[in-house]
This record gives C-alpha cells, sequence and structure tokens, in this order.
C-alpha cells in the first residue's frame, strides 16, 4: 500500500512546473508586447518614409515644371541631338572616304590586270603567228612605216634613237661599239614592239639607245640595201657617181631610211675626238646590220626579239615560255646580263661591205643629193 506522504522529488516536479508556467506566461506577455511595439515602429517608420518619398517627388517635378529648368533640359536635349548629328555624318563622310579609297585601289588593280591581260594576249599572239601586230622588230620595214601613217618614210623608233643621240649622246665614248647593258635594251625593244610611237625614258643611256638601233637594223627580214643589190652595191663602192645612181632603184622606205640612218653615223664621226668613233671604225661596227647577202643574217641578234622555246611541248594547251625580249622583265626577275652583243656574229670580215659603208658616211651629203637630206640643229 502507498505511503500517504509524498516523496520529497514530487514535491520538487510541482514547485518547478508551476514556476515554469509563470514563467512561459510572463515571457509570451513579454513577447506579445515586444511583437506589437515593433509593428507600431515599423508602421510609423514606413509612413514616414512614404511621406518623404512623396515630398521629394513633388519637389522633383515642381523643379522640372519650372520654366528655367524646362529651357535648359530643352537646350541640353537640342545639344545632345546636334551631337548624334555630327557624330552621324562624320560616320557616314568617313565610309564615303573609305568606299572611295576602296573604289581606286579596285580600279588600280583592274588597270593593271588589263594591261597585264594585254601583255600576255600580245605574246600568245606572237607565239602563234611569230609577229604581233604592234611589233617593229622582226617585221619588214615597209610595213612598220605603213603602220606610223607618218609623213617621213623612216620607222620611228630609229627616230627616237638619234634625235636622242643627237641631243645629249655624240660625246659618249665607243657609240655603236659598246653592247651595252642587255636587261635595258630589253625593256626598250618590248616598249616599242607594244607602241612603236614611245619615247624614250629619260635618263637612259646613249648608249644603250645606239645599241637598241643596231639591234633594230639587224631585227629586219631584209638589209636596208636589199640582197638583190648586194653585189652591185659592193661593185660601186669606188665611185660616188655609180653608188648614188644604184642607190635610186633601192624602194623608198629603204633608201630614205639609209640616207637617215649614215646621216646620224656621220655626226658621231664628226665628234670623233669625244667619242673615239670615226667614219672606219662605224662601218666595221655597222656593216652587219646594214648590209649582209641573203642566208648570213646575223642571227645572233634574233635572241633579243624573239626566243622561242626550244624544247618542244607536249602539252599543246601549255602557255607558250616567254623571253625577256617579248615581255618587260617582272621586277625582282632574273635577267642574265652578262651575254653581249657580238660585233659581226662570227661571220668572216666583210672588206668590201665595210668600205661600202664607209664611202656612205664620208660622201654622204654628194651620194644623198636628190633626197630630203636629214639635218639636226
Amino acid at each position: 500500500m502507498p505511503s500517504a506522504v509524498s516523496p520529497p522529488w514530487q514535491e520538487k516536479a510541482s514547485g518547478f512546473f508551476s514556476s515554469s508556467g509563470v514563467k512561459i506566461k510572463s515571457a509570451g506577455q513579454s513577447a506579445g508586447t515586444f511583437v506589437g511595439e515593433v509593428a507600431k515602429d515599423a508602421k510609423g517608420n514606413f509612413a514616414d518614409v512614404a511621406e518623404r518619398v512623396g515630398t521629394l517627388v513633388k519637389s522633383r517635378w515642381a523643379f522640372f515644371q519650372q520654366p528655367s529648368t524646362k529651357q535648359a533640359v530643352q537646350e541640353r536635349l537640342i545639344s545632345a541631338a546636334a551631337t548624334t548629328g555630327t557624330l552621324l555624318r562624320k560616320g557616314v563622310e568617313e565610309t564615303k572616304d573609305k568606299v572611295v579609297v576602296g573604289k581606286t585601289k579596285v580600279e588600280e588593280v583592274a588597270k593593271k590586270t588589263a594591261q597585264k591581260s594585254k601583255t600576255i594576249l600580245t605574246d600568245i599572239e606572237r607565239w602563234q603567228k611569230g609577229v604581233a601586230s604592234t611589233d617593229v622588230f622582226g617585221v619588214p620595214i615597209e610595213v612598220t612605216v605603213q603602220r606610223q601613217q607618218s609623213s617621213k618614210p623612216v620607222p620611228h623608233i630609229l627616230v627616237r634613237c638619234a634625235d636622242y643621240l643627237i641631243l645629249s649622246g655624240l660625246n659618249s665614248p665607243d657609240l655603236f661599239k659598246s653592247e651595252g647593258d642587255k636587261k635595258v635594251i630589253q625593256q626598250l625593244v618590248s616598249i616599242y614592239n607594244q607602241d612603236s610611237n614611245a619615247s624614250l625614258p629619260e635618263g637612259v643611256n646613249p648608249v644603250d639607245v645606239a645599241a637598241l638601233a643596231k639591234c633594230y637594223l639587224a631585227s629586219l627580214p631584209e638589209p636596208l640595201t636589199t640582197f638583190e643589190l648586194y653585189d652591185e652595191i659592193k661593185g660601186a663602192r669606188s665611185s660616188i657617181h655609180s653608188m648614188r645612181n644604184i642607190l635610186k632603184r633601192l624602194p623608198s622606205v629603204n633608201y630614205m631610211t639609209l640616207e637617215f640612218i649614215t646621216a646620224l653615223l656621220l655626226r658621231v664621226s664628226q665628234k670623233s675626238l669625244l667619242n673615239k668613233m670615226d667614219a672606219r671604225s662605224l662601218a666595221m661596227e655597222m656593216v652587219p646590220v646594214i648590209i649582209w647577202q641573203k642566208g648570213r643574217k646575223p642571227e645572233f641578234y634574233r635572241q633579243y626579239w624573239n626566243q622561242p622555246s626550244k624544247i618542244p611541248s607536249k602539252n599543246l594547251d601549255q602557255p607558250p615560255s616567254y623571253s625577256a625580249w617579248d615581255m618587260l622583265a617582272e621586277e625582282g626577275e632574273s635577267v642574265d646580263a652578262s651575254s653581249l652583243i657580238p660585233l659581226d656574229d662570227g661571220v668572216p670580215t666583210d672588206f668590201g661591205a665595210i668600205e661600202v659603208v664607209q664611202c656612205l658616211i664620208e660622201h654622204h651629203n654628194a651620194i644623198f643629193t636628190d633626197a630630203n637630206v636629214t639635218t639636226w640643229r
């Protein structure tokens, strides 16, 4: 049977729970009071903030509604719009400039491409037909003169060379003897094959100009003296009268060109104290390109205006092998300038022919009396 007296721990437990309930109730009341106060303060703060924001907005709006402020804002907007317009116009102008520059570059490239295409077509025409329609080297002299449509029946290339030498080259040593610069001569030949009326470049060496004239005469299919009159002209070298009569039988173009060339050689010989080239020396250098027998053409000169490929191509569609003589050498292209123009191409010296040319130089004015004798100031 349980004891009527409660144990001590029961009393302690009852007391603990009683005091805990009071404390919890008291804490709940305190917490409710605190939350209420916080909510009240938060409500008050929110109302205060809302009132301040509203006041600020009203103040700003009132500020913007003022006439001075409106004008300032409008001015800023106008200034910004003007600046934006200027920037846009500048951008458009810069774009136009770039377009113009680009167009110019495209036109330059197109021009260079067209010129290159023209050169290539000309070379292909030479390759297929042997001679192009604009060539002067390797073309009969009467054809060249006919193309010129000039009142003077002398190839323009010889006129250009002679005028240049008379003006600035008569005192140059070894005219018509020195081989000159092969690369320069190749470039000059290419220029005149494309434009027979071209002018000589400024500053070109007179020795190269003389060599150019010499190469042109060597390129003719038939010499100025013709094959037909070769023996008769040689036989008349000791008689001015006989020489004059025989030369009258030459074609008009041949006769006038021979007169022109020998007149130039006469002027060169008159400066022999300076250029070291008297009539005899000039005759020795010029005879291989003025008078030769049929079948004795100075073929060595052919390499300067016509150099076909020595190895036939198995592919018919393969483009021709261009020589530096037919085309201007590209920049940086390797060209052998060591090969020199020989004086007589290895042909035995024809002293009779040399005497003919010497006679034409020394007695020029007496032989060509009925021609419009070439004179230079």
